[in-house]
């Protein structure tokens, strides 16, 4: 929820994933969607579109792009993710996988205290609002196969690939 003194302001972006839809408040990213995806929510009314002169979006851009580019490997920005308490959780969670590092669903719900959630852990990781930056395609299934991701498969294998060069090439 916004206040009056906080404006909600949004930045299409090109990426080689897809163009992304990043979202801020005037002190915090918000979401980082992909405009392809279906399951992409709506823009509040409220959001205005701002292409330069954004400290939250500049910053939150040059960091993507330096990422893209193979010259970053954690974001370091102001978040503020809207969930539950456990959504919240296995987001911060998601932050401490390791760039070019993988984890499953059940791996996370054991570093949470609740070795019996693997299914809600995926629930929240599916309603991660800041793809990308909240690194939630780092998570595999349970036998190291790509499952679900906001963006598609392809980008979730494209984004490992990006961390991980040599992680999708036959022997």
């Amino acid at each position: 929820m916004t206040t009056a003194a906080s404006r909600l302001v949004t930045r299409t972006r090109a990426s080689p994933v897809g163009t992304l839809r990043l979202l801020a408040d005037d002190s915090h990213l918000r979401r980082i969607d992909f405009a392809h995806s279906r399951r992409r929510p709506e823009l509040p009314e409220d959001a205005e579109a701002d292409d330069t002169g954004h400290p939250v979006l500049d910053a939150a851009t040059h960091q993507l792009d330096r990422y893209f580019a193979g010259r970053l490997e954690a974001f370091d920005l102001p978040l503020r993710p809207e969930g539950t308490a456990f959504q919240l959780a296995v987001w911060a969670e998601l932050r401490r996988i390791p760039y070019g590092v993988t984890t499953t669903y059940g791996r996370l719900a054991v570093s949470l205290g609740r070795p019996d959630a693997a299914r809600a852990v995926g629930l929240a990781n599916a309603r991660n609002p800041l793809s990308i930056v909240v690194p939630c395609h780092r998570v595999v299934g349970a036998d190291g196969r790509l499952t679900g991701f906001a963006g598609g498969l392809d980008t979730k294998r494209r984004l490992l690939r990006l961390e991980q060069p040599g992680l999708f090439q036959k022997a």
